[in-house]
């Protein structure tokens, strides 16, 4: 398939899936709950957080922890008494259970009280390329004394990671609102320095595409892929997201 086909292809598949009805059965759904900034952020980061695995368990936990939030997770974040985390201990998902979800919280409380919150704390350093910014990041995130345990759930691109939930929890907060699917609620990061939340579905039909070459989905692969979406449009390049995905979820291609 020639470029100018594989664009148009492509621009198709993002048309049929970045619809209001992708949220229905999509993670996304969780942040969709709330109208405050704080609270969407919030809520979209931890349920990014817990995105690996069946996707109806993912949406189970997800709306659970919110439950265990009061459905105010801003709030639940700045003014959690020890009952409350005490509350936390009963979560689980997967590999990140209670006590990470207790670490979480108070990470994040950090991040709101000394760090201008989530967006200010992905650009401590707006100059560096994002997938540097997240690794920044994570040495905020864990600047707190914390549980060891609890570091391999914030993913770092340095050390090798292609950081999927991340890049997709960062899609969200800054692509525009306009494309009907994600929120567009950070202003100070440009939709063009994204990366796209490589996963084995995504990395599947780009490789078939012939949009990434490496065989691992890790960093090196999401700096590859990125070059090659940025080619088919350099300002808007994790828009086919929805077409990598979809292909490869919907249309097992």
């Amino acid at each position: 398939m020639d470029r100018e086909s594989l664009k148009s292809f492509l621009e198709e598949k993002v048309v049929q899936y970045q619809e209001p009805s992708f949220i229905e059965s999509d993670p996304l759904q969780i942040p969709y709950l709330f109208n405050k900034k704080e609270d969407i952020e919030i809520s979209a980061f931890l349920t990014a957080t817990i995105s690996w695995g069946n996707r109806k368990s993912i949406l189970k936990n997800a709306h659970f922890l919110m439950d265990l939030m009061d459905h105010s997770p801003y709030d639940f974040i700045l003014n959690a008494q020890q009952s409350d985390y005490d509350a936390l201990h009963h979560f689980k998902h997967r590999t990140f259970n209670g006590i990470d979800a207790i670490g979480f919280c108070k990470a994040l409380k950090n991040i709101y009280l000394h760090h201008d919150g989530l967006e200010n704390a992905f650009l401590t350093q707006p100059i560096r390329p994002l997938q540097e910014n997240i690794s920044l990041f994570k040495s905020i995130f864990f600047s707190i004394p914390h549980e060891q345990r609890t570091t391999k759930h914030v993913s770092d691109p340095l050390k090798g990671s292609a950081a999927k939930r991340l890049n997709m929890f960062l899609r969200w907060m800054v692509r525009n609102p306009r494309e009907k699917v994600d929120f567009g609620i950070w202003q100070m990061i440009s939709p063009s320095d994204l990366s796209c939340p490589l996963d084995v579905h995504s990395g599947r039909v780009a490789r078939k595409l012939g949009l990434l070459k490496r065989a691992q989905n890790d960093a090196k692969a999401v700096i590859e892929l990125d070059q090659s979406l940025r080619s088919l449009d350099a300002i808007d390049p994790v828009k086919y997201d929805f077409a990598l995905f979809g292909l490869g979820v919907f249309e097992g291609f």
